[in-house]
């Protein structure tokens, strides 16, 4: 069995090539068992492989990642890269519905050709009492506190100049438990920055991360006092962010795309 697929990266540098977080998409009749989906994300070895399944009613999907050694529970960039990859089929601006085990989110091709997700905003929980050593000598720069989500952490960084030069330290930071984290800061020429680590997965750094910035946008609206902001994230690629909250809890993310790539791989 042949499998055409399409690798396309998301919240680009104004659809700048080597910018941006790329996956792989791939649209099927009905899913692979899970094994096979694994092995598929690891033989093309992006950042992650979305899944596709069309669904009866308008433009709804069933949605799956993976990465190369696991499945992803949420992924903004991927579903982002499913909207551009489905905009491709069916012109003029469009929503799509993406439903996945936990719940769903919507995507939408602008006719500017920008691409938008919404998501539910990921709430501060509470500010933990004490950054754990690990951390704290791990990135090694100035830090004023960590709070706790029900996804990953925010970690707020004094200077986002640390944050631009920061060199992590992923041996001292994979002897703390936490799974991965988002160290932020003030912008100087957007509202904020941000660089994503996952230092107990094979990537270490996302280039991109949608599921950070549903939690770093509400975040940093409440300080801002305001719902519309403008973010980068400072990974190698750089990732380009324009957020909106929403009096609902809504968390929309835009962006541009860019085509990269497309294939053909056997299972």
């Amino acid at each position: 069995m042949e499998i055409d697929y399409q690798i396309i990266s998301v919240f680009t540098d104004q659809n700048r090539g080597f910018t941006g977080n790329p996956a792989a998409v791939i649209l099927l009749d009905k899913l692979p068992a899970e094994k096979d989906m694994q092995n598929i994300a690891k033989e093309l070895n992006q950042p992650a492989t979305t899944f596709l399944v069309e669904e009866p009613g308008d433009d709804r999907f069933a949605i799956r990642w993976f990465a190369p050694d696991a499945e992803i529970g949420l992924c903004g960039h991927g579903t982002a890269a499913a909207t551009a990859f489905l905009g491709q089929k069916k012109s003029g601006e469009r929503t799509f519905t993406f439903i996945y085990p936990e719940g769903k989110l919507e995507g939408k091709l602008h006719a500017d050709q920008t691409i938008s997700i919404i998501t539910q905003s990921i709430e501060v929980l509470d500010e933990v009492k004490e950054i754990p050593e690990q951390i704290v000598e791990g990135l090694g720069i100035p830090l004023l506190a960590m709070y706790r989500t029900e996804n990953k952490y925010i970690i707020l960084a004094k200077d986002g100049e640390d944050i631009k030069k920061m060199n992590p330290d992923f041996e001292r930071l994979s002897q703390c438990e936490v799974f991965g984290y988002a160290v932020t800061a003030q912008g100087a020429d957007v509202d904020f920055i941000s660089r994503t680590l996952v230092p107990h997965t094979l990537q270490k750094e996302d280039y991109a991360t949608g599921s950070s910035h549903a939690m770093l946008v509400p975040f940093w609206a409440k300080r801002f006092e305001k719902n519309h902001l403008q973010s980068l994230q400072l990974s190698k690629r750089g990732g380009a962010f324009s957020c909106e909250l929403d009096d609902n809890g809504l968390v929309t993310l835009s962006g541009a795309f860019l085509m990269e790539r497309a294939g053909r791989i056997s299972l």
